[in-house]
């Protein structure tokens, strides 16, 4: 059975939405994999180190073909077994709220030190290659206002990052399910719209 990994993206937790929308994924999807193995990194309980300055210049030695000082295989190491963690999934979800246009901080950060060349892309002589190929991903975003199709879409750097992000790395098969206007008067007829689409998704994920 193929491995489902889920990253959990807000501090919330039972009061989030998108925990809750990935909850409701995860509960259909078992109707129709029950035996598959699926996995929830909540980033705000996972260690991630610091992108300090040995691990910048680790970075910068893979692709210059260099060798690691102690100090920089110790930091590559760490970003190694993240990344393996990530990279031996084959399905993925992600549950992310807006924040202040964009992901939470936890989220970028776990994203600058996944991202790595040699990992996650190859750099070629014709420019940068994603690695993390043929694998679908899910992403279930919140929102307090309302960004589809609206004045405030330009705002929108959640999922525009989001995407770029995952298609950079070699992600293809992107889908979305919104629950938008979180702060609004539309609140929990968009929640059960979210939730349909959660179910529609996870059924044939």
């Amino acid at each position: 059975m193929k491995k489902l990994l889920h990253i959990e993206c807000s501090p919330r937790k039972e009061r989030s939405v998108s925990r809750k929308l990935a909850e409701k994924f995860i509960e259909t999807y078992r109707l129709k994999h029950p035996h598959a193995p699926i996995t929830t990194l909540d980033l705000w309980k996972t260690p991630l180190p610091d992108f300090d300055e040995y691990t910048v210049n680790a970075k910068f030695k893979v692709i210059n073909g260099q060798d690691f000082t102690a100090a920089e295989k110790e930091r590559w190491d760490h970003i190694r077994s993240l990344f393996e963690q990530f990279s031996t999934a084959e399905k993925y979800i992600f549950s992310v709220p807006m924040w202040n246009f964009s992901i939470p901080y936890k989220l970028k950060h776990y994203i600058d030190l996944i991202t790595q060349p040699g990992l996650a892309f190859a750099v070629t002589p014709s420019g940068y290659r994603g690695l993390i190929v043929d694998r679908p991903v899910v992403l279930l975003l919140t929102r307090g206002g309302i960004y589809r199709n609206s004045p405030l879409a330009s705002m929108d750097m959640q999922e525009k990052y989001l995407e770029l992000w995952l298609r950079f790395i070699g992600f293809v098969d992107i889908r979305t399910v919104y629950a938008e206007g979180m702060m609004s008067d539309h609140r929990s007829d968009s929640i059960e719209n979210a939730m349909e689409m959660a179910i529609a998704e996870a059924a044939r994920f």
